[in-house]
């Protein structure tokens, strides 16, 4: 039995959710996102809460039955507060800037890494503090765009530079030692 899918996706004040057929709709403060869901799924709302329901309890059913509540509850959380990821640069050299909505990486390389900021996330960089911060109302697009920053330069286990989450722990290796 999915336990994720059985809880119901309870929706904030302000927080406007619609259903038609397999497409939903959910509009709040900080905008508007929609999905479509698996048409074996169905989604309904009762007492100013979603609730998801399969037809079996076939294992896909029960996988999906816990992800499409999942996806549900976090497009409700993105429209109502927004998510958020910070990055950190380590390293001697290593600084960001934000040239209108293009991102500029100095990373130790021959060249400046650019990158266009998508449609529906906000960049912000600190440079004193050498962070990134990334926001939007989409869960799934925050991370990938973290994700994509952060594969620019991982972080190192040698000296520890690179790119990284803030509060994400690497583990330092020894070096070589004269033998």
């Amino acid at each position: 039995m999915s336990r994720v899918g059985k809880m119901p996706v309870p929706i904030p004040d302000k927080t406007k959710v619609e259903i038609k057929a397999k497409l939903v709709t959910v509009t709040g403060p900080k905008g508007s996102l929609d999905r479509e869901i698996h048409p074996d799924m169905s989604a309904a709302i009762e007492d100013n809460q979603v609730i998801v329901t399969r037809p079996s309890d076939l294992k896909k059913h029960r996988a999906l039955h816990g992800l499409t509540r999942a996806l549900i509850n976090n497009m409700v959380i993105g429209v109502s507060e927004g998510y958020k990821k910070e990055l950190e640069l380590r390293g001697v050299g290593y600084r960001s800037e934000l040239k209108g909505k293009v991102l500029v990486l100095h990373l130790g390389y021959s060249h400046q890494i650019v990158m266009r900021q998508p449609d529906g996330i906000d960049l912000e960089v600190l440079p004193k503090e050498n962070k990134i911060i990334i926001t939007g109302i989409d869960k799934e697009l925050v991370g990938q765009v973290a994700a994509k920053i952060r594969g620019f330069r991982k972080p190192e286990p040698y000296k520890g530079k690179g790119i990284r989450y803030v509060g994400e722990y690497v583990r330092a290796k020894a070096g070589k030692t004269a033998g």
